[in-house]
């Protein structure tokens, strides 16, 4: 059977080559669109998984810990009435007087107990090692630099936020859409008013969370998108262009996505999440370890505790307190050996 011929007006009709640049621009766009979408779906899930995992470890620490915390504080406060009792009912002469306080500012400065800014004012001189600092000391330049790596980072997220308003505009324009198709009190029918008062629900989330990406995928889902003629130049470049302006506003949600993660992961409880997994990795229970890090801090503040209270009571003399707990001489020696171990890690590497 012969082959039929094609009309010959369609046979002779050549797609101009506007369009042919139109739509290789269109299709680069949406494979770059869909991509996005995929990178912002998976930043997404990572950030809420990891969000949850921290909230699910502090409340685990808070239940377990709860006690032990509990019975710090409880130290924390009979180290700081017991050395008022020694300030106000025991005479000294004013060298030893300082002395003792120095001792009390040790306890303080070491972390062992808390600072007390209210309570007995130190001696002048001991106020001065607060009041002045040394100047440009390895602590307080770490803490500019943070602070200036902080600025740095709000000045980029700034300079992501340029055309704020122009994609508060996107994203606005894209919801109306949305509501103007599911709104519930468009139709009539009860089950579809169900089925758009849920679709609505997420529709109203990811406007208020200001997210193109959920919008754009609700849209795809529902397949309700704008419709054009691929064979319509201005429909085609007012496309290319649509596309293009939400691929910018999708680019800058990846990198706000991804700045926030990076942040989570940096916060006190993130950085222990993270820490967790790794030794879990290893075999190692880090929820086991830093309970037993806090019994044996709580072993340490009761024995200080009970230093001071030997001194109050005068079981121990004058010479032997300025001495300064032995625990705490103890700690230091680990403080150092710490810092050899470490210094040589750092050289054998």
């Amino acid at each position: 059977m012969p082959r039929k011929t094609p009309p010959l007006s369609h046979s002779t009709v050549t797609t101009p080559l506007a369009l042919s640049q139109l739509h290789i621009r269109l299709q680069f766009l949406e494979k770059s669109h869909q991509s996005l979408l995929k990178q912002i779906k998976r930043k997404r899930t990572e950030l809420n998984n990891f969000v949850e995992q921290t909230r699910i470890f502090a409340t685990e620490i808070f239940h377990k810990a709860s006690p032990s915390f509990q019975k710090m504080a409880e130290l924390d406060q009979d180290i700081h009435t017991l050395f008022e009792e020694i300030f106000t009912t025991r005479k000294f002469g004013k060298q030893t007087f300082k002395n003792i306080e120095a001792v009390y500012l040790q306890l303080q400065l070491t972390g062992i107990i808390s600072q007390k800014t209210n309570g007995k004012q130190f001696s002048t001189e001991l106020e001065e090692l607060f009041d002045n600092p040394e100047p440009e000391s390895d602590f307080f330049r770490e803490s500019a630099e943070g602070r200036y790596q902080h600025w740095q980072t709000q000045e980029s997220v700034e300079s992501q936020s340029v055309g704020r308003t122009e994609s508060k505009r996107k994203i606005r324009e894209t919801f109306l859409r949305l509501a103007e198709i599911f709104h519930p009190d468009k139709v009539k029918d009860s089950e579809t008013q169900t089925y758009n008062t849920e679709i609505m629900k997420s529709i109203n989330q990811a406007y208020q969370e200001g997210d193109l990406a959920r919008l754009l995928e609700i849209e795809r889902l529902h397949q309700v998108g704008e419709i054009i003629d691929l064979n319509s130049e201005d429909d085609l470049t007012r496309k290319c262009r649509t596309i293009e302006q939400q691929n910018q506003i999708l680019l800058t949600q990846y990198e706000n996505l991804k700045l926030e993660l990076r942040l989570a992961k940096n916060t006190p409880e993130g950085t222990m999440v993270s820490d967790s997994r790794k030794a879990a990795k290893k075999g190692i229970d880090s929820m086991a370890i830093m309970l037993e890090t806090i019994e044996n801090q709580i072993k340490v503040v009761s024995q200080i505790r009970d230093f001071v209270k030997d001194f109050r009571e005068q079981n121990i003399t004058i010479k032997e307190f300025i001495g300064g707990p032995p625990t705490l001489h103890s700690l230091d020696e680990e403080i150092m050996e710490d810092i050899l171990e470490q210094m040589l890690s750092e050289l054998i590497r």
